[in-house]
């Protein structure tokens, strides 16, 4: 299980990746210190709906790497650091929910026959999840998204896509829903993103 990482170590582990991912990396470094700003996606006031689920899609592969980031050399998109709580009906965060994320890079495209942009992780004690990533891109159909599947320890796989807020292609794409949305800020050249899912456990 992937634990939420402090600042100091999300600092480390972002710097030791620069090798790989110079510009990424770097923007990533400057905008972890915000992700802390974002308003809640759900807050826990009574309790409330359950995540919307929204269909699989075609580009979904099973056994995707266990890991906090996507940023890979030569990866193209604008980085953003996607990071929220996993939480149940009376919202209790849960701990160890596996989230599997798969998304097309920032020209719109996907990885049919690799691992590039997938990847799974697992809620820290806290319900806590971070993920390093790219915003998506656009292709014919489609407003800007991120897949997921979340599933809690023993429950029914929850799949669903989040969606990024002020987009022009989301009142033309048929799946789109406001109650996906990321909540989302600009960190210089990268971007920070809140997303909080609800899942139920009895």
């Amino acid at each position: 299980m992937y634990p939420l990482l402090s600042k100091f170590k999300v600092r480390r582990r972002l710097l030791g990746a620069l090798s790989v991912a110079p510009a990424l990396c770097s923007s990533l470094v400057r905008s972890a210190d915000n992700a802390t700003d974002l308003r809640p996606t759900h807050p826990c006031v009574d309790e409330h709906d359950l995540t919307p689920r929204q269909m699989e899609g075609p580009y979904f592969k099973p056994r995707s790497p266990q890991r906090v980031s996507l940023i890979e050399l030569q990866l193209k998109g604008t980085p953003v650091l996607l990071s929220g709580l996993v939480l149940s009906t009376s919202c209790k965060p849960v701990a160890g929910v596996l989230l599997d994320f798969w998304q097309c890079d920032g020209e719109g495209n996907y990885d049919i026959t690799g691992n590039r942009l997938r990847g799974h992780q697992y809620t820290d004690g806290a319900g806590r999840y971070r993920l390093q990533t790219v915003v998506p891109g656009v292709y014919p159909g489609r407003t800007r998204h991120i897949h997921v599947k979340v599933q809690a320890p023993g429950r029914p796989v929850l799949t669903t896509q989040l969606y990024f807020p002020g987009e022009p292609h989301n009142g033309e794409d048929f799946l789109f829903t406001p109650d996906l949305l990321v909540a989302l800020k600009d960190a210089g050249a990268s971007r920070v993103a809140r997303f909080d899912f609800v899942v139920r456990l009895g």
